[in-house]
């Protein structure tokens, strides 16, 4: 087998960030344990680490949330100065045989300021073709147990990994949706000729942008399917049972012409109700829907295989290796789980936090203690 080139991040230095005034932390290629007690500090590691690729909080957290609530000082980045406390994410990473510096200045509004190798950042796509990372949380249990939006996003991020250029069609699908949705509550029941032509162009734009972003999605699935099947067998034994389809808002006939169809819903209601925003993933083990007829245990282990998988694919498909986050994983997973979660991670850099004992097969290439916010090696 041809061993892939790998994406690493090779040393992470913080200021003011979450509950670091200050860090510098490195790690090796392999694997990276972050252990320590609930609180101090081993999220964030992995928040910053991931936020050199994102530019945005896995955990959902906006931008004034990973500002230091008392900065030891006001660090800058360019021409930021003036602009009031800031947290600096700054990453030396290693993309193939490439040496790639990122620095990320993070405020307590606007978007991140971001350099690469001392350049401005021109577009999110650039940095995800140079640094990209996989997240697996506790929190992944709502991709089965929650709402069809948690699974819609789920395809659109591993569209944008898979191809850093599918970011603008999600992105270009997002803003139509948000400017439909604004004239929609702007107009209400009240359309008149002018309003009524505008909403005609949005209609086509939507069509046109959705009907492409839900292809893409479809196959996506499609591909994704045997890489579900693999993990699911390998963490619970049920790959054979376990089925993914994609439930789109409307049916035959095209998004145009359901769009149309239900202009005067869409016009009582003042929200799009049909669109990529409103499709579903419907996942079956056997014949029982997975949202709400699995087991606990099924569910979760159905979670993991989705992120596997994702990273597996994202592996063949871009060519090279993603780092690998790990957050807490193994306190939502019994023992036999934990093993299969370890014996099933591709080769690559992990780095995975704990707040309890590592399972005993688990053999870190390094070990990292955390305590009120200080790292230590081991």
């Amino acid at each position: 087998m041809t061993t892939r080139p790998e994406m690493r991040i090779e040393r992470l230095e913080l200021h003011n960030f979450r509950s670091y005034g200050r860090a510098d932390v490195s790690f090796p290629p392999g694997f990276t344990a972050i252990l320590g007690p609930n609180g101090h500090g081993k999220t964030n590691l992995l928040e910053a680490v991931a936020f050199l690729s994102r530019l945005s909080s896995f955990r959902g957290a906006p931008p004034a949330a990973l500002v230091a609530a008392h900065p030891e000082f006001d660090p800058v980045i360019g021409d930021a100065a003036g602009r009031g406390a800031a947290a600096v994410v700054r990453g030396a990473v290693r993309s193939g045989e490439r040496e790639v510096l990122i620095e990320a200045e993070v405020a307590g509004h606007g978007r991140p300021r971001v350099l690469v190798n001392r350049q401005r950042l021109a577009r999110r796509a650039d940095l995800l073709a140079t640094f990209q990372v996989s997240v697996f949380t506790p929190e992944d249990l709502v991709l089965v147990k929650g709402g069809p939006a948690v699974r819609r996003d789920y395809l659109d991020e591993v569209l944008v990994a898979t191809k850093p250029a599918n970011t603008a069609l999600v992105s270009d699908v997002e803003r139509i949706i948000r400017q439909r949705n604004a004239l929609l509550k702007q107009v209400g029941s009240r359309l008149n000729s002018e309003a009524a032509l505008t909403l005609d162009v949005w209609d086509e734009r939507l069509a046109r942008s959705g009907e492409q972003l839900v292809a893409l999605r479809r196959a996506l699935l499609e591909r994704l399917m045997p890489y579900v099947a693999e993990a699911s067998d390998e963490l619970a034994g049920i790959g054979a049972g376990v089925s993914l389809r994609y439930r789109p808002s409307w049916h035959e006939g095209g998004l145009a012409e359901a769009l149309r169809a239900g202009r005067d819903d869409d016009l009582r209601r003042k929200v799009s109700l049909v669109g990529p925003h409103r499709d579903d993933v419907e996942i079956r083990v056997g014949p029982l829907e997975a949202r709400h007829q699995a087991s606990q245990g099924e569910q979760r282990s159905l979670a993991f295989a989705l992120r596997l998988a994702a990273h597996r694919l994202v592996i063949d498909e871009l060519g090279m290796v993603p780092v690998l986050l790990l957050d807490d994983v193994f306190s939502e997973l019994d023992p036999s789980r934990s093993s299969a979660l370890l014996r099933a991670l591709p080769a690559g850099q992990v780095l995975l936090t704990s707040a309890t004992a590592l399972p005993a097969d688990a053999r870190p290439d390094q070990v990292l203690d955390v305590a009120d916010g200080v790292v230590t090696r081991r």
